[in-house]
């Protein structure tokens, strides 16, 4: 069940972010791309703030957060750029190379790799991506292009981060995800600063509308989600779901824009989804046959509470190793919580 949850909110990411295109245009077009990038930021962070009221994030977590948000905020860049410079079939294509490079990157790190039959069903969902954008063709390579695929290397990068720097750790995924966005709204602040008061002043109610859509919908509840559902699966699961993306972007577009859909729109659309479907089933076998590939966090979205795991043997530095000055009550047994805490920390110490 919780596999199944972690599944369904990555999909509503995925379907969140595929129906941003359109909102995104427009604001572009009105504001430019950075301050529109300023604008998203900022709101997010704005509206992340009141449930910052009493966390107090150690060292640690705000490490975490502000190398997340920097990886977060240079895909946003690369992929804004790149896709300016390029035509949107090569871009489409090449940023679903995420599919592929996150496995990739996730069993470099962790030294276990899925089987590979997982990639021939990313591959398959790539295959699917090129069918469902290549409306013009590819066209030669350009600078964009290698944007975009930096942006592809990046964005795995930051999946694989957010499992690897998390797993294991009650960090809390609401101050990593106002970390996120307030690195976000720091960064895309300073660069927009010149266009940004024209940006203000261009935008309509319709305007502001998009840029709240783009900022709770496509960031604060987005980020969220990804971040909570990469500490329950795995990275590679997560890429695959969130790879998603341009199903839904096109499904829309014929929805609200009118647009209509070709024979390889359609086969390509079959195998997205049926390369996902196969994906997803094949890492959760993996998952059953090597229960420990697999970090797994038992709390959610807000329930962390940002410590972190006990040590092995359960004792705080400085505290005493004297046993003779430690009375033990023998018929006291400790509670299943602090024996799943002292259970986990071992196989923490090892990475």
């Amino acid at each position: 069940m919780g596999m199944r949850r972690s599944d369904l909110l990555l999909l509503a990411v995925a379907v969140v972010w595929g129906s941003s295109y359109l909102a995104a245009q427009t604001l572009v077009l009105a504001g430019g791309v950075l301050a529109v990038l300023a604008l998203r930021f900022l709101v997010s962070a704005l509206a992340l703030s009141p449930a910052m009221a009493g966390r107090r994030p150690g060292w640690a977590q705000l490490r975490v957060g502000a190398l997340l948000g920097l990886t977060q905020a240079s895909v946003l860049v690369l992929e804004t750029f790149g896709v300016s410079l390029t035509s949107a079939t090569n871009a489409g294509v090449l940023i679903s190379l995420t599919i592929l490079l996150t496995p990739v990157l996730e069993g470099a790190v962790h030294r276990r790799w899925l089987p590979g039959r997982f990639f021939v069903a990313a591959a398959v969902a790539v295959g699917g991506v090129v069918l469902l954008v290549a409306g013009p063709g590819l066209r030669a390579p350009t600078a964009g292009d290698a944007l975009m695929l930096a942006a592809a290397v990046v964005r795995a990068t930051h999946v694989t981060l957010s499992g690897r720097l998390t797993g294991g750790r009650q960090y809390d995924t609401v101050t990593l995800t106002w970390l996120q966005t307030a690195v976000g709204a720091a960064l895309f602040t300073a660069l927009a600063a010149p266009d940004l008061p024209a940006a203000v002043r261009a935008f309509g109610p319709g305007h502001w509308l998009g840029v709240l859509y783009l900022a709770l919908g496509c960031s604060v509840f987005a980020f969220l989600v990804q971040l909570w559902a990469i500490r329950r699966t795995s990275a590679a699961r997560a890429s695959l779901l969130l790879g998603t993306e341009p199903v839904w972007a096109v499904l829309i577009g014929v929805g609200i824009a009118g647009e209509r859909l070709s024979a390889a729109a359609v086969a390509g659309i079959v195998l997205v989804l049926a390369g996902t479907w196969a994906g997803q089933r094949i890492e959760a076998a993996h998952r059953e046959r090597h229960p420990g590939s697999v970090r797994e966090d038992p709390g959610g979205p807000a329930g962390d509470t940002g410590a972190e795991v006990p040590r092995p043997g359960g004792r705080k530095p400085g505290a005493s190793t004297d046993r003779r000055r430690q009375p033990v009550d023998s018929g006291t047994r400790a509670s299943p919580r602090i024996e799943e805490m002292a259970s986990a920390a071992p196989g923490r110490a090892k990475r």
